[in-house]
């Protein structure tokens, strides 16, 4: 398998990986757009205007999107997260050009048509309400927001309600126009795919586009913060964050190690000690995630209100002793699920194409599976250590939602957390 990268006279960059022996190809457009990129008063049109992509263009309409995909057996969807926007498709080989065709249609050409908008409007804010009636999604996003408050990338990706519901035509125009220069843009392919002949359809498709200004944020301040809410839930759900690195810096595999012993499956030290020997959840884990400059390090639980303060207890006690503690081979362990989970996930060409995308769009090139398996394998229990030991001694992001979330005994955890 062969990566490939060209990059167009106006910066638009082509990334592809052959596959032998398949008979499809998963391919899409990247765009360095997202939640990030937005200002206060955009808040969520990112993700409006993903949804608006597939409302028509000049030459389709909404049901000629679906309808051409499907009629050959495809499937064409999209995403929007803080730091990117993703359009893609999976087909047969044969049928990539129609793929690229209608990909590349919804993005350059949509006609935000105001009837569209308003019934897109309406289903965006059904997604709002359903979000904020998942508990567990809701504690994750005010997560975000105590962690980089007053900032992009702190706010939801959806928005709220009132500017989701004051967005026109030009707010949408005027985002594209601000944020889908080509040179922000990837186009990325594998499976049953010739490069040559992708280069060849970029040209056609993309190579008119002007240069854009090029992209600018903000650089993102991790601060300690806290939101409980209290409500008549089942569970309470609890989150903490501590700050990680961002992802284009290598600690970013000692953090997923560690994330991966403290409590990334199942013989984890959280889901041991808290689920299995206390059963005091049925969910709990922790994650590293990373953005451009910045991550972080989460560990979430859903438990009784009554039982949440022993949990929480609890949590901290395991984060404090894997600074001391974490063995040689809870770090094998962790390890070897680290590259079980990334070979697993490449042998799907949607994977792939997501991945060359996404590499590029940070280091303007594929660094290959061994040398990212190279830098899991660098990771010894030394390193763990060091940064178990940062972590406990760190502040950390809290968020509470449910029956008894403004319990004292939480007080006690953060002062324990910081000591």
């Amino acid at each position: 398998m062969t990566v490939q990268i060209t990059t167009l006279p106006n910066g638009f960059r082509v990334v592809s990986e052959h596959m032998p022996a398949l008979h499809s190809t998963a391919l899409g457009l990247w765009v360095n757009a997202g939640g990030r990129h937005e200002r206060l008063e955009q808040n969520g049109i990112a993700h409006f205007l993903e949804h608006m992509a597939f409302k028509g263009t000049k030459t389709r309409t909404a049901l000629q999107i679906a309808e051409e995909i499907e009629d050959v057996g495809g499937y064409i969807n999209a995403y929007t997260s803080r730091e990117m926007t993703a359009y893609y498709a999976r087909v047969l080989e044969a049928d990539a050009g129609l793929a690229l065709d209608v990909i590349s249609d919804i993005v350059l050409n949509p006609v935000f048509d105001d009837r569209e908008i308003e019934v897109e409007r309406g289903v965006i804010l059904q997604e709002i309400g359903q979000v904020l009636d998942t508990p567990d999604d809701v504690v994750f996003d005010w997560l975000q927001e105590v962690a980089y408050p007053d900032q992009a990338l702190g706010r939801s990706i959806l928005g709220p309600t009132e500017r989701v519901s004051g967005f026109k035509r030009d707010d949408l125009s005027s985002f594209v126009s601000e944020h889908y220069g080509p040179d922000r843009m990837i186009l990325a392919a594998a499976g049953a795919i010739d490069h040559d002949w992708l280069v060849r359809e970029a040209e056609k498709l993309f190579s008119h586009l002007p240069r854009g200004a090029g992209e600018v944020t903000t650089p993102a301040k991790f601060q300690i913060g806290e939101r409980r809410e209290t409500k008549t839930l089942e569970q309470v759900h609890f989150a903490l964050a501590f700050e990680a690195p961002g992802y284009r810096d290598l600690d970013i595999y000692t953090a997923q190690v560690y994330s991966t012993a403290l409590g990334g499956g199942m013989s984890s030290r959280l889901f041991q000690e808290i689920r299995e020997n206390r059963g005091l959840c049925y969910t709990i884990f922790a994650q590293s995630g990373a953005y451009a400059d910045t991550g972080m390090t989460t560990i979430y639980a859903g438990t009784s209100g009554k039982q949440l303060g022993e949990l929480a207890d609890l949590t901290a006690t395991e984060i404090r002793r894997a600074a001391d503690d974490m063995t040689e081979a809870e770090v094998a362990r962790a390890r070897a699920q680290l590259k079980a989970g990334l070979l697993i996930g490449l042998e799907s060409p949607s994977s792939r194409a997501e991945r060359l995308a996404r590499l590029v769009s940070i280091w303007d090139r594929v660094p290959t599976i061994e040398e990212t398996i190279a830098h899991i394998e660098a990771v010894g229990r030394e390193d763990v250590l060091a940064f178990a030991r940062r972590t406990a001694e760190a502040p950390a992001a809290l968020t509470v939602y449910g029956p008894d979330a403004k319990r004292a005994e939480l007080d006690a955890i953060r002062q324990r957390l910081a000591a």
